[in-house]
Order: structure tokens, then C-alpha cells, then sequence
């Protein structure tokens, strides 16, 4: 019996001593591990904030990441609500954050692809980051690739709820001419639209790894077996 117990003490003795080592810090984790960790890390929290965003009103219920029509029509509500009534741009604002949406639906394997191709020595960095750290670093390297590849499905989803039809309309009113730096072209739309979701997704991917990382355990026994 006193040889039971005194087993016993030393197995929970050795746990104990071994606790700390699954919580120590990253630098202890191999290279390997440590940007397996962070990939998947990436990969769910882009996951996440792409469905969060591809959610049918998304865009347009967060006005933190609100799409609106650009340059000077941001703000020019009056002249959007007359002609609105002129029947010329219902919803317009609204079909702008669709079309975000529907671009942000598709938009999964553009940023698994661009997380993939992370090297060792950038996961490496990045899990020792801050609560952004791998958001921040996918958006400064990749963000314009991103953005380009994003730009078609932007492209698709305003001629898919006639945005474009509602802008040309716009354009034809002189009453707009007078606001100075307004590209009302298809372009210009396209362009702007495309900014401004790009803008709202790495914010929600942002938010999404803060979240992972302040509750690893969340994340499954994988994850937490590749980063810690």
C-alpha cells in the first residue's frame, strides 16, 4: 500500500513538472511545428471571417466594414436619397455590400492558396507575433496579390445585382459633375468595392486570430499540438 502511494506521488509529481512544458514559449516549439500551427491558425481564421462576411446583409449590418460608393458620393446622401426616389439607385449601397458578400464566398481558396505558400521561417516569426501578427503579415505581403485576385469576383458580383447599371445612372445626373475626384466608370467602381472588402475581410481575419489565440483550446487538440 505504501508503495502504491508513494508511486503515486511521484506520477503526479512528474506530471507536474511537465505541465510547464506544454505551456512554455513558442521559441521552445520546433520551426516545423511552430508554422504548421500558424498556417492552420490562418487558414481557420480566414475561413471564418469569409463566412461570417459571405453571410447574406454581412457587410452592409457592420458598418465598421460598410461598402459605399466612392470619392465624394461616401457622404453625398441627399443627392443618393433623391435619386432614389427618382428610382435610379434603390438599394444601391446595399448592392454594393452584396456584391462584397458574394466576392467574399468565393474568395476561400484564394487565401488558403496564399497561406500554403507561407514559408518556415515566416511561421516561425509570425507565432511569436501579436494577437495580429499573422493577419498583419498575410495582408503586407500578400494583400495586393490578394486584391487582384479578388478584383474579377468583385467585378462578377456588381453586374450580377446591377450595380453597375445603378452607377451609370448616377453618372448621367450633371448634378454630380460638381464633385470633384468622383469616378463614377466601371473601373473606378470595381476599384473601390474592391478596396473596401479587402479592407473589411482582413479586418474580420484579424479579429478571427485574435479569438484563436486568446482560446488555443478552441482550436482542437491539432492545433494546439502544433503551436504550443
Amino acid at each position: 500500500m505504501r508503495n502504491t502511494a508513494k508511486k503515486l506521488k511521484l506520477t503526479v509529481a512528474t506530471v507536474m513538472m511537465a505541465v510547464p512544458l506544454s505551456i512554455s514559449p513558442l521559441l521552445s516549439v520546433p520551426a516545423h511545428a511552430q508554422s504548421t500551427g500558424v498556417k492552420s491558425l490562418l487558414a481557420d481564421a480566414s475561413d471564418g471571417a469569409l463566412d461570417k462576411l459571405s453571410q447574406p446583409g454581412a457587410f452592409y449590418a457592420d458598418k465598421a466594414v460598410r461598402v459605399l460608393l466612392p470619392g465624394p458620393l461616401k457622404n453625398a446622401t441627399k443627392i443618393l436619397r433623391f435619386t432614389s426616389k427618382a428610382g435610379l439607385t434603390k438599394d444601391i449601397t446595399k448592392n454594393l455590400n452584396d456584391a462584397a458578400g458574394k466576392a467574399a464566398l468565393e474568395a476561400k481558396p484564394i487565401f488558403r492558396s496564399a497561406i500554403d505558400n507561407m514559408t518556415l521561417t515566416d511561421g516561425v516569426g509570425i507565432a511569436t507575433g501579436g494577437g495580429t501578427g499573422g493577419t498583419d503579415y498575410l495582408r503586407k505581403t500578400s494583400g495586393e496579390e490578394l486584391a487582384i485576385k479578388i478584383r474579377p469576383l468583385v467585378e462578377k458580383a456588381l453586374g450580377e445585382v446591377g450595380a453597375y447599371k445603378q452607377v451609370e445612372s448616377l453618372g448621367s445626373i450633371s448634378a454630380l459633375s460638381s464633385l470633384g475626384g468622383l469616378d463614377l466608370s466601371r473601373d473606378g467602381l470595381t476599384d473601390s468595392v474592391t478596396e473596401q472588402a479587402m479592407d473589411g475581410i482582413f479586418s474580420y481575419i484579424g479579429a478571427e486570430e485574435t479569438k484563436f489565440r486568446k482560446n488555443p483550446l478552441k482550436k482542437g487538440k491539432k492545433l494546439l499540438e502544433g503551436i504550443f
